[in-house]
């Protein structure tokens, strides 16, 4: 777990970010702030190479809000002369366009290093190759590993997504950003681990009529994803993205399993789970 938190500022919790290892790559879905200090944490602490930053080769955007993006700058742009290949950014339509604010803003380092002497091993890898989605399937699958996007309901979003993850001994759901979703239960049954964002019911019952609104039109809540995880049955469920306001953070998972009696963590950032 790269980045396990939310909009709300949070010096422990990085903005969203889950990197699955498999076969010695890693594959990154969303990349919020502060990920990608964890991705170099993770490196350190636990000796997975595949995190370090240039040889990050995959990314996945579940959509485009800014805790779900504002790293992508810091990987395109973290060592980025010494990377061997560009990397490869799948994400909604938008995605692009997002992309091309990167290069503008790099423009005078790229420039410097490519006119300069610095030994750049490949002049492409200051771009990404960019892979846009409009429709729910798979949209990439190489070395045993399946990505499949499928849509999820988050607010006015028209392009939000969740992602299955399917290797030979695995099969992992992202749930995104999402109001509860039949989608979500489908694409989860009998998925080995379901990570799933959501918002304490106590938090949210504090909270003005048009706040309440907003957030049970655009999230999940606790109440609810007992119910999907009580029709899904994931081997694990993983809470993140937690919107909690006022409530202790902690209670979520009580809250999930006065509904649901399968095992549920809290997900804090670094956490492996296997």
């Amino acid at each position: 777990m790269l980045g396990t938190g939310t909009p709300v500022p949070n010096g422990e919790r990085a903005g969203a970010g889950i990197a699955v290892i498999h076969d010695g790559e890693a594959y990154i879905f969303d990349i919020g702030a502060g990920v990608i200090q964890r991705a170099i944490q993770a490196y350190e602490r636990y000796d997975i190479e595949a995190l370090y930053p240039p040889k990050i080769n995959h990314v996945f955007l579940t959509h485009l809000h800014s805790d779900h993006i504002l790293d992508f700058p810091e990987l395109l742009g973290t060592y980025w002369w010494r990377r061997e290949s560009p990397i490869n950014l799948f994400g909604p339509v938008g995605t692009e366009e997002m992309s091309e604010g990167a290069y503008q803003f790099l423009t005078l380092d790229t420039e410097t290093r490519l006119k300069d002497k610095s030994p750049v091993t490949n002049p492409d890898a200051a771009r990404a190759n960019v892979t846009e989605f409009d429709s729910p399937g798979v949209i990439f699958e190489e070395n045993d590993l399946r990505v499949e996007a499928f849509p999820v309901s988050h607010g006015d979003w028209d392009l939000a997504y969740g992602f299955k993850v399917t290797t030979p001994d695995k099969t992992i759901v992202i749930s995104g950003d999402t109001s509860a979703n039949s989608e979500v239960t489908r694409q989860a049954k009998g998925a080995d681990i379901l990570i799933h964002e959501v918002i304490s019911h106590e938090g949210w019952s504090d909270l003005s009529e048009e706040w309440q609104a907003y957030h049970q039109y655009a999230h999940t809540l606790t109440t609810e994803l007992a119910d999907i995880a009580a029709e899904a049955k994931p081997g694990l469920l993983v809470l993140y993205h937690v919107l909690h306001y006022g409530a202790p953070i902690e209670g979520v998972v009580d809250e999930v399993k006065a509904g649901y009696d399968g095992e549920v963590v809290l997900a804090e950032d670094l956490d492996i789970f296997k």
